[in-house]
Parts: structure tokens; sequence; C-alpha cells
């Protein structure tokens, strides 16, 4: 929870305590959601270059992670054919 939203809602949370349970929850969603958009303002979007610089970072980190997978798996289905049948192909 932040400052600002903790400020904001004590006074209701307090009040809404000895509510009925409908006021209580209603009370509930209403904090969260004040605090949703307290965090969100906060969210910086990034500029076109960031999100080019973002994408082909993560684009090529998933291409070699394939690769790094498929050359493992490659290798312990040779591993394994090779324990169980005593041939490679």
């Amino acid at each position: 929870m932040t400052e600002t939203s903790a400020k904001r809602g004590s006074g209701r949370a307090d009040k809404a305590r000895g509510g009925n349970p409908v006021s209580r929850f209603f009370s509930a969603v209403s904090l969260f959601v004040r605090q949703i958009l307290d965090e969100l303002r906060k969210v910086v979007r990034p500029t076109g270059p960031e999100l080019v610089r973002y994408t082909t970072v993560v684009v090529v980190f998933v291409v070699i992670m394939m690769a790094l997978v498929s050359v493992l798996d490659f290798g312990l289905t040779r591993l394994i054919s090779w324990a169980f049948t005593g041939s490679t192909t």
C-alpha cells in the first residue's frame, strides 16, 4: 500500500469496520481500486526505441534458449537410444 493511499483510506477503513458487511465490502473494493490507480500513475511507458530494444533482447534470448534446449534434447535422445539399443540411429 502506498503512503498516500494509506493516508487517504485510513479514516474510511476505520469507519467501515463498524458498518454492515456490504458497506465494508464496497469500501474495501473502493480502496483496492484507488490503490491500483495510484500504482498505474507511477508506470513509465517505454519510448519507441526502448520498446524495439527490449523486444529484440527478448527474441534473441528466446532463440538462444530454444537452441540450447534443442541441443540438449538431441543429445539426450542419442544417449538414451544408445543406452537401450546399443545404436545411435
